[in-house]
């Protein structure tokens, strides 16, 4: 899952966006809300992490101008105002979620898992497909009961595809899934990861769309 982090904090926003890649997240981070604005307006995200204390102009704002553009993209709120009132204003604008600063990095994980969820066709943290069953919450990956040694990429891919069962993934949105801007990606490089996939996986278990994309079966 593509998400954006807006935070201007510079200690914060490296920080988060370093453990929900550990996760398997794709993170990139903006610092204002004009400049997540037309992030949304490309359509380049998933889902949006917002912190309301922006340098520009006001969070809610940010917050109400994304519901008009893409109404259904999932936003968690981040803040350090931690009143009633500031929770059911920011719910009432349209976010998804709200965390109030300080918080714990697992229950960030936590949240972000649960609308990952939402956005697949997956219902559970666990997801089963013939012998395979992956763990969102552990980040590990079964064959048959025995767990595998995947890369992150690796893990990040098959997520990706288990994630959205029966739905073709193109190259475009497995690459944007696996790198964040600015990273460098070479031109075979998703080629290879599918290739080390398949060959600790059941045969035929990640099916090649040609000219499209990749896709795996719904269990």
């Amino acid at each position: 899952m593509r998400v954006l982090l807006v935070e201007d904090d510079v200690q914060l926003a490296p920080a988060v966006q370093m453990a929900l890649r550990e996760q398997g997240f794709s993170v990139n981070i903006v610092t204002t809300g004009q400049q997540a604005l037309a992030v949304v307006q490309s359509g380049d995200c998933d889902a949006v992490v917002l912190d309301l204390g922006l340098p520009d102009m006001e969070g809610l704002d940010v917050l109400r101008s994304i519901r008009q553009k893409q109404s259904r993209l999932p936003v968690l709120v981040l803040t350090a105002r931690d009143g009633v009132d500031d929770r059911i204003r920011g719910l009432d604008r349209g976010a998804d979620d709200y965390l109030v600063k300080p918080f714990a990095m697992a229950e960030l994980f936590a949240r972000l898992r649960v609308i990952e969820r939402r956005l697949g066709t997956a219902h559970s943290h666990l997801i089963k497909i013939q012998q395979v069953v992956l763990d969102t919450t552990a980040m590990q990956v079964q064959l048959a009961g025995e767990t595998l040694s995947l890369s992150r990429r690796e893990y990040m891919l098959l997520k990706e595809l288990m994630e959205s069962a029966g739905r073709i993934k193109t190259r475009q949105q497995l690459e944007d899934s696996l790198y964040a801007w600015g990273e460098e990606v070479a031109s075979n490089a998703l080629e290879v990861h599918i290739s080390n996939l398949r060959k600790k996986l059941p045969k035929d278990f990640i099916k090649t769309v040609r000219g499209v994309g990749y896709s795996v079966a719904p269990a």
